[in-house]
C-alpha cells in the first residue's frame, strides 16, 4: 500500500516556522513583561526607602523648629540690643560735643582783646557773636577755630563798628559746623592738651 501525504509539503513547513515565531514572540513579550515588572517592582521599592527617608528628615527637621525660631528671636533682640546701645552712644557722643566744642571756644579766645556776648549751639551749628578790639583779632580769633578737631567751616556771618565806653570797637557775628572728630585727630588733640 501505498501512502500519499495530501498535505502541502511547504505549508506545513511555513506553520512550523510560524508557530515557533510565534511562540518565540511570546517567549520574548513575557521575559520583556517580567523585566518591565521587576524595574517597577524595584523602582517601588526604591520609592518607598525615599519617602521614608523623606518622612524622617522630616522629622528630624520638625524637631530643629524651636530651636530654630529660639535663633532667630536671639537674632532680633541682638539686632534691638545693637540699635539701643548705638542709640546710647551717639547721645552720649552728642552730649559730649557740646562740652568740647565749650571747651574749644573758651581756650581759643583772646581774653585780652575780645569777649562773646553770646553763643548759640543748634544741632551742627554754631553761632558766635562778641566785641573785638579790631578786624585782626577777630580773624586771629576765626583761625584759632579752624585749629580746632571740632569745630568747621568757619565763616563771618556779619562785623560792624560798636561803641563801647566811647572807644570803637568791632561788633562780629560767626558761624560755625560742629561735629566729632575722627578717632586719630581726637587722640591727636586730646595728646596736646
Amino acid at each position: 500500500m501505498l501512502k500519499i501525504n495530501l498535505l502541502p509539503v511547504r505549508q506545513l513547513k511555513k506553520r512550523a516556522i510560524a508557530k515557533k515565531q510565534f511562540f518565540g514572540m511570546v517567549v520574548l513579550f513575557v521575559i520583556v513583561l517580567a523585566s518591565l515588572a521587576a524595574t517597577a517592582f524595584l523602582q517601588i521599592q526604591k520609592i518607598d526607602g525615599l519617602e521614608t527617608d523623606i518622612s524622617s528628615l522630616n522629622k528630624k527637621k520638625d524637631s530643629y523648629t524651636p530651636t530654630l525660631n529660639k535663633i532667630a528671636q536671639l537674632k532680633k533682640e541682638r539686632e534691638e540690643l545693637a540699635r539701643k546701645t548705638e542709640i546710647i552712644n551717639k547721645l552720649k557722643t552728642d552730649s559730649s560735643l557740646t562740652v568740647r566744642v565749650l571747651d574749644e571756644v573758651a581756650a581759643r579766645i583772646d581774653k585780652q582783646r575780645m569777649w562773646l556776648e553770646a553763643l548759640q549751639q543748634q544741632d551742627a551749628t554754631l553761632s558766635l557773636s562778641g566785641v573785638a578790639l579790631d578786624n585782626q583779632t577777630v580773624a586771629q580769633f576765626m583761625d584759632n577755630l579752624k585749629e580746632s578737631p571740632f569745630i568747621k567751616d568757619v565763616s563771618l556771618t556779619s562785623s560792624s563798628l560798636k561803641v563801647v565806653s566811647g572807644r570803637n570797637l568791632k561788633s562780629f557775628e560767626l558761624t560755625c559746623s560742629v561735629s566729632q572728630p575722627d578717632s586719630k585727630k581726637s587722640a591727636v588733640a586730646d595728646g596736646k592738651k
